[in-house]
């Protein structure tokens, strides 16, 4: 059964807004007790957290759909809603979050850092922080919006200071174990590791992570083998190190060739031209393996590389090594930019900025913007008065305006938001607006075409006015 996993397609839902409350206060002796309809709660966020106790993405593998709870709807009395629950997710050190594009979205390293994968959506206002001087009973609230869903992909890349790499069966596994407190698997067959190890290593006052990379062969970096789907955990590491098989069984293989093979698919991966190589003669317990390590290693020199002779099993040279790497590692933290402080930079919008556009498209105009779209999905539809309410905003936010500029005209189609959300309109132009032009709660007089509701009760009224009419013209004086 798989035990380690490195990359899953995550599919994160945040909480949706709760709705505002359209209430009045209501008592014995107080018949204009005034709006009293509380604001929903805000919907919880999906966030990433890096967790050291974390080493694999395996339960986003299983449960890959994660959703935070929604916020609770506003009540009566101003008591607003319950915010939602924000959805914690520990993710291993060293998580890239990514797009379905393959965009880098946020790179997690180091403990508790966090990502926002998914926004909740804000609550709505209820009637009663809607209320002003000129509209003093709001007949209406705001619905809470949606909270964001999408897809994102989680990658693993291993965070360590030295990566072993070489053919399987080369005595990676062995080497860690030795010069950590790791335990991987280790057996006498190829691909005996399939997931990479971590192991720590103190050598004098350094402390430094070694990280086992899986068994690379001729063609990795296109994913032969298990060399594709465990290349990219080398590419955060300080120096590479090649552990190279001084008593390789098979007759077609040299220490040398292994060597040119593994670079050749380390430069085709790219990225990894400027790490210092470090070679590893291993199994030199072995006097054949002694003997191979004695003929190549001035050829190893002679390129260039730093090689150590060890044995695993037979503890040779592993000191030498530990505090050879532990040198290297050293130099390049000390080579690393300081870490500054995250400066707080802040951008106020230009003066002439209105927050939206207006597009003239095909046969409608199309208004994009922040605020509107978010007014938009705010806005109960069947409530009269809650859309003259969103036709004031627009006005006031000098939407109407840019239509006239950009040639609409009476009747024309206005959409309001992106082609996978819009909302249509029919375009009339505001003669006035404001609180003057209301009516009952909930109504607008703006609107010729009432909900069927509000038609009935001025039908109702209307007789009634009619039957008082008639009763004062015959009433006896």
């Amino acid at each position: 059964m798989t035990t380690f996993v490195d990359r899953v397609e995550l599919h994160v839902a945040a909480g949706n807004g709760g709705h505002g409350c359209a209430s009045v206060h209501r008592e014995k002796f107080k018949p204009l007790g005034g709006p009293d309809g509380g604001n929903g709660g805000r919907g919880g966020d999906v966030i990433l957290v890096v967790d050291q106790s974390v080493t694999t993405l395996l339960d986003y593998h299983h449960s890959p759909h994660r959703k935070a709870t929604n916020g609770k709807p506003g009540e009566g009395g101003n008591r607003s809603g319950k915010d939602g629950t924000d959805l914690i997710l520990p993710v291993p050190d060293g998580t890239v979050v990514l797009d379905k594009r393959g965009n880098v979205l946020a790179d997690l390293i180091g403990q508790g850092t966090t990502y926002i994968a998914a926004q909740g959506g804000r609550g709505g206002l209820g009637n009663a922080a809607l209320a002003s001087p000129r509209r003093k009973a709001p007949g209406f609230a705001l619905l809470g919006e949606p909270g964001h869903s999408g897809d994102v992909v989680l990658e693993l890349k291993t965070v360590a200071d030295v990566a072993l790499v070489g053919y399987p069966s080369a005595g990676k596994s062995s080497l860690i174990s030795v010069l950590s407190a790791a335990k991987p698997k280790i057996a006498d067959y190829p691909f005996t590791t399939l997931v990479p190890n971590l192991g720590v290593v103190t050598a004098g006052s350094t402390v430094y992570t070694i990280a086992d990379v899986p068994g690379l062969i001729p063609g990795a970096s296109q994913g032969k083998g298990l060399g594709l789907e465990f290349l990219r955990h080398v590419e955060r590491c300080s120096v590479l190190v090649h552990v190279l098989d001084t008593a390789a069984l098979e007759s077609e293989r040299d220490p040398l060739t292994d060597l040119d093979v593994i670079e050749a698919e380390l430069a085709q991966y790219g990225g990894l031209d400027d790490r210092p190589r470090v070679v590893v003669l291993n199994k030199v317990d072995i006097p054949d393996g002694q003997d191979l390590a004695d003929i190549i290693r001035p050829d190893l020199e002679a390129r260039g590389y730093q090689v150590f002779e060890v044995s695993a099993v037979a503890h040779l040279g592993l000191k030498e090594l530990s505090f050879a790497l532990a040198k290297i590692v050293a130099q390049a933290r000390a080579a690393k930019p300081k870490e500054e402080a995250t400066r707080i930079v802040i951008r106020p919008k230009a003066v002439d900025d209105a927050g939206f556009t207006v597009v003239a498209e095909e046969g409608f105009y199309r208004v994009l913007g922040e605020k509107p779209e978010r007014w938009v999905r705010q806005t109960d539809f069947a409530n009269d008065e809650a859309v003259g309410y969103l036709a004031d905003r627009l006005a006031r936010l000098g939407v109407e305006e840019e239509l006239v500029k950009a040639g609409a005209r009476s009747g024309d189609e206005v959409v309001i938001g992106p082609e996978d959300d819009a909302v249509v309109f029919d375009w009339e132009p505001s003669i006035a607006t404001g609180a003057e032009m209301l009516g009952r709660r909930g109504e607008d007089h703006r609107f010729d075409a009432p909900r069927p509701a509000a038609q009935r009760r001025r039908d109702r009224d209307a007789e009634r006015d009619e039957a008082e009419q008639e009763y004062d013209a015959f009433k006896p004086f």
